[in-house]
C-alpha cells in the first residue's frame, strides 16, 4: 500500500510539474495564448487484449473510466499538451473447453492511467489527439461467472499509445473517443496486450 501511495503521489506531482512548466513556456513565448483549462471527463470502456498465447480470442469487458486533465495551450487554437489522470476499469474474458465443458474466466483489471496527449486542432470544433500513456494497476480480480478472487498474474505497470479525437461544443462540453494499445505484455506468459476503446463526455471548466 505504501508503494502504491508513493506511485500515485509521483504521478500527481509529475502532472502538476508538466502543467506548470508548459504554462511558463506558454507565457514566455506568447502573451496572446489562452490560459490552461481544467477538464473533467468520463465515459464507457470497451476493453480486451490481443490474442497472444490464449487458445481463443479473448472477449471484451465493458465498464467505465473517469478522471481529469489539464489542457495547456502551446499555440492558441492550433496545438496543446494535455496531461491526464484517469481511473479506468479494464479487462477481458476467456473461454476454455476441457473434456467438453466450457470454462469462462473473467479478468477485471483497474488502472490509474496517465496519458500525456498532444492535441492538434482542426478548426474550433474538432481536434486530433495522440500520445503515450502510463498505467498503474490498482486492482485485479480473476474468476468465473460466480465470482472472483484477487490475483497477481497481471503486470503492475502498463505502457501504451493513445490515439483519439474530440468534437467540441459551445460552452466547454465535448464528445470524446480514444483507442489505446499496450506496448508491453499484460498477463504474465501470455504475450497479450491491452486494447481499449473509450467513448465519453467531457467539460472544460
Amino acid at each position: 500500500m505504501k508503494n502504491l501511495s508513493k506511485v500515485i503521489l509521483s504521478i500527481l506531482f509529475t502532472t502538476a510539474s508538466i502543467s506548470s512548466f508548459a504554462q511558463e513556456t506558454t507565457n514566455e513565448t506568447s502573451s496572446s495564448t489562452s490560459e490552461s483549462k481544467f477538464i473533467l471527463k468520463g465515459g464507457l470502456n470497451y476493453s480486451t487484449v490481443t490474442k497472444g498465447d490464449f487458445d481463443e480470442g479473448p472477449d471484451p469487458r465493458t465498464s467505465f473510466y473517469i478522471g481529469f486533465a489539464g489542457e495547456i495551450p502551446i499555440t492558441e487554437n492550433v496545438f496543446a499538451i494535455q496531461p491526464e489522470l484517469i481511473y479506468s476499469r479494464q479487462g477481458f474474458e476467456t473461454n476454455t473447453t476441457i473434456l467438453g465443458t466450457n470454462y469462462n474466466t473473467k479478468y477485471k483489471i483497474d488502472y490509474l492511467n496517465m496519458p500525456i496527449i498532444a492535441k492538434l486542432y482542426l478548426g474550433k470544433a474538432f481536434n486530433l489527439e495522440v500520445g503515450p500513456q502510463f498505467g498503474l494497476k490498482i486492482n485485479e480480480k480473476v474468476g468465473d461467472e460466480d465470482g472472483g478472487s484477487e490475483s497477481n498474474n497481471v503486470k503492475d505497470f502498463d505502457t501504451a499509445l493513445a490515439l483519439g479525437f474530440s468534437f467540441n461544443f459551445e460552452g466547454g462540453a465535448f464528445i470524446h473517443a480514444r483507442y489505446t494499445q499496450s506496448l508491453n505484455e499484460v498477463v504474465e506468459n501470455s504475450n497479450s496486450k491491452n486494447m481499449v476503446f473509450q467513448l465519453g463526455l467531457g467539460f472544460r471548466l
